[in-house]
């Protein structure tokens, strides 16, 4: 007996996969802040697809398998375009090279998780998300030039300068692509409980938050970006430092 597909998230997870393929496409025009854009749509999609199936009892191994594949492209393809084909391109060899790594890392990252699922990643992830580390590099993409002018602003000149060298990126592009595929664990919504009752006081902040994003955008998704990535590293250092030492 032949069976059907459902419909309503497999729509939404193709629409991640088109706002990734939009992304490559401005990527080759040179229009880097639609494709940085696209990306973050992308990301969108790629949380209400798993949220409606969820909710809908919709969940299926072809929608398992075509999340992955819109996955790697959306945040592992474009994100590895975009990076190359708005910096990296002045590096040769080891700019592309890096752009692949991006695109290599993502897609191991998503085999790792699809094999691991059920089991080790019920609550976190092992590793930077994929999504999270296109993220960083399209928030990066979209802040550059607010982060240098404002540095500029407040008389920090010598490190506006250094940041507008491209090194940093290039380190970036490497640091994120291996975080992916790092044992690193990072925190998932899954881990929130959002049918719990909360204080008041936590929505307030919420609005707020959203306020900021509306009024900075770009500025602020960089930010959250970076301070995700950087507390998957730091929980890491922690618990490296704390681990008990054997006894002599």
């Amino acid at each position: 007996m032949r069976k059907g597909i459902y419909l309503l998230p497999n729509i939404i997870t193709l629409s991640s996969m088109f706002s990734g393929f939009y992304s490559i496409i401005a990527s080759f025009n040179s229009d880097y802040e639609r494709a940085a854009w696209a990306i973050m749509i992308a990301s969108i999609f790629d949380v209400l697809d798993g949220w409606v199936a969820r909710l809908t009892h919709t969940t299926s191994r072809f929608g398992i398998e075509i999340d992955s594949l819109s996955d790697a492209i959306s945040f592992g393809v474009a994100p590895g375009v975009l990076v190359y084909s708005w910096t990296l391109q002045s590096f040769g060899k080891i700019g592309w090279l890096a752009s692949f790594f991006m695109v290599a890392c993502a897609a191991l990252r998503l085999a790792r998780f699809n094999v691991q699922m059920g089991s080790a990643e019920k609550k976190h992830f092992t590793g930077l998300p994929s999504p999270a580390a296109a993220l960083m590099i399209a928030s990066t993409v979209l802040a550059y030039q607010e982060v240098i002018d404002f540095l500029r602003q407040m008389k920090f000149d010598s490190l506006a300068d250094m940041l507008s060298l491209d090194y940093w990126v290039l380190a970036l592009t490497f640091m994120v692509a291996g975080l992916m595929v790092s044992n690193i664990t990072y925190h998932s919504l899954k881990e929130a409980n959002l049918k719990e009752r909360r204080p008041f006081g936590l929505l307030v902040v919420i609005v707020a938050i959203l306020a900021v994003v509306a009024y900075h955008p770009a500025l602020t998704l960089f930010l959250v970006s970076l301070v995700y990535v950087g507390i998957g590293i730091g929980e890491a250092l922690y618990k490296l430092v704390k681990r008990p030492q054997p006894a002599v």
